[in-house]
Order: C-alpha cells, then sequence, then structure tokens
C-alpha cells in the first residue's frame, strides 16, 4: 500500500491506532514527517467526535510541514474530513478539492484516490458521480491507487441501486468484487461486494443466481446479519420456505430487537409467509 502510515490504522481500534501513532510520531526525524503523524492523530480525534483537538493537532501539523507536498496534502484531506464529519460538506468540499489536485501534482496517487473519495462523499448527487468515475479511473490506472478501487465501485453500485438502476449497479459491483479478489488478504471485503452483486441479482429477478453467491458469503464469512438476511430473501422467491426461514431465524439472532429489519424476518422466518416474494 502507498501510503506509508496507513498500516498503523485499524479503524475498529482507535485507542490501539493512536498509541501506534504517537509512537511512530517519536521516530520521525524530520518536522514534514511529524506533520504527517499529527494529521493522522487529527484524524483519530475527529472520528472521536473530539473536533477542537482534531483542529488543533492539524493547526500544529501546519506548523511543521514547511513545503512538505504530503504534508499539505494530509492537512487538506484531514481538515476536510473534520469538517464533514461535524456537518460542513460546503466547507469540506474545497479542503479535498485541493487535496486532490495537490496529491495528483506531487505523485501521491493514493492520497489523490482518497481526497476524490471524499469530495464524491462531500458534493451534491452530480459531484458524488464526477468526482466517484475520477477515482475509479486514477485507482485503475495507477498501481499506488489500486486499493480506492474497490471502495469507489462499491459506493457508485449503492449509488445506482437506489436509484433503481440495477443493470448499471449491476456493473459496478461486479467490477468492485473482481477489485476486491485482487486483494486475497482482505476477506471480508470480497464477501461483502459478492453480497452487493448478489443483492443487485436479486433486483434483477435473478434469485437463483443471487442464492448462488450468498451461499459462497455465509460459507466464506464470519456470521452476517445481511448475509443470511438477503440469502433467506433469494430463498423465499425461489419458493425454499424452510431455507428461507431457517436463514432469517439465523439472521434475527444478530440483530437487535428493535432494528427496523427485525419485522420483516420474522415475517420470513414464519417460513409459509415467505413463499414467492418478490425482489424489491
Amino acid at each position: 500500500m502507498a501510503d506509508r502510515l496507513r498500516p498503523l490504522w485499524d479503524f475498529d481500534d482507535l485507542p490501539g491506532t493512536e498509541q501506534r501513532l504517537r509512537a511512530q510520531l517519536g521516530r520521525e526525524g524530520a518536522d514534514a514527517g511529524r506533520a504527517e503523524v499529527l494529521t493522522q492523530l487529527a484524524r483519530v480525534e475527529g472520528l472521536r467526535g473530539d473536533f477542537e483537538a482534531s483542529e488543533a493537532l492539524l493547526r500544529e501539523a501546519e506548523s511543521l510541514a514547511g513545503q512538505s507536498p504530503v504534508a499539505n496534502v494530509r492537512i487538506d484531506l484531514e481538515r476536510g474530513r473534520k469538517l464533514r464529519s461535524s456537518g460542513d460538506a460546503n466547507a469540506a468540499l474545497p479542503l479535498f478539492e485541493s487535496a486532490f489536485a495537490r496529491a495528483q501534482k506531487s505523485g501521491e496517487h493514493f492520497l489523490a484516490a482518497d481526497a476524490a473519495h471524499m469530495a464524491a462523499l462531500a458534493a451534491d448527487t452530480d459531484g458524488f458521480v464526477r468526482w466517484t468515475q475520477r477515482g475509479i479511473g486514477l485507482a485503475e490506472a495507477e498501481p499506488e491507487a489500486a486499493y480506492w478501487a474497490g471502495p469507489l465501485l462499491n459506493n457508485l453500485g449503492w449509488h445506482h441501486f437506489e436509484q433503481g438502476s440495477y443493470d448499471a449497479a449491476l456493473d459496478a459491483f461486479e467490477r468492485a468484487l473482481r477489485a476486491r479478489e485482487r486483494e486475497p488478504d482482505r476477506p471480508t471485503e470480497i464477501e461483502i461486494a459478492r453480497y452487493a452483486v448478489a443483492k443487485t441479482e436479486r433486483a434483477l429477478g435473478r434469485a437463483e443466481e443471487a442464492a448462488r453467491l450468498l451461499e459462497q458469503c455465509v460459507a466464506g464469512s464470519d456470521p452476517d446479519s445481511y448475509f443470511h438476511e438477503e440469502l433467506a430473501e433469494a430463498y423465499a422467491v425461489l419458493g425454499r420456505r424452510e431455507e428461507a426461514g431457517e436463514h432469517a431465524k439465523l439472521a434475527l439472532a444478530l440483530v437487535a430487537p428493535e432494528d427496523d429489519r427485525a419485522t420483516r424476518l420474522r415475517e420470513l422466518a414464519s417460513s409459509t409467509a415467505s413463499a414467492g416474494l418478490p425482489a424489491p
């Protein structure tokens, strides 16, 4: 992976991430390198919702960054993330655009694709598509940015899915799955990508193909309520009532009783009510 600091991240363990970043901060020999690490500590604080602490770290990073292209890209990127997380997407977008331009100019392709990804999330609908496509193009052209093909294509696929454009969604999701399969050390991401393909296949009326893919998801991953739920829906369409009920029960055991999905899962778990249900 081209981002030297990304291996220090575990988004499910912010305390551990902070500890590794602070250890790295002590190992940095130059101010610009310290500035880079400080931006990542700022991101940790932003994810915690402490935006004042995040901004303080970014200001400290600014005081050390000097003319370092990568440090300044990171400052724009993380200040943009902080603003978007705090509810000000309009102010965040120009920072993501600046980060993208700076990263492109300095050959930081991984960070450029990250900036395109964030610009898409901060933009309006047209901007979302435009920036996502820009990031996908970069990820497919530059080996250093290749990681971003999977996330960006996934985002594009869900955009099309929510618009009811299932053929376009399927194309994006299938491309995302191929991108994910090029990273076999990320099995969870592979199965999530496969799930998205399967869900879209069912929406297109191809429940048998959806069920085949979802069986792979269930077999290749830890218990996941979404995988079991979608497989129950596919089996229901196929008239496989007992199997639909079985997977609905497995999904139901993994969701909170107040979850909006629980009512539907209880219906599917009754088995007789789950036969021949149409795709959404």
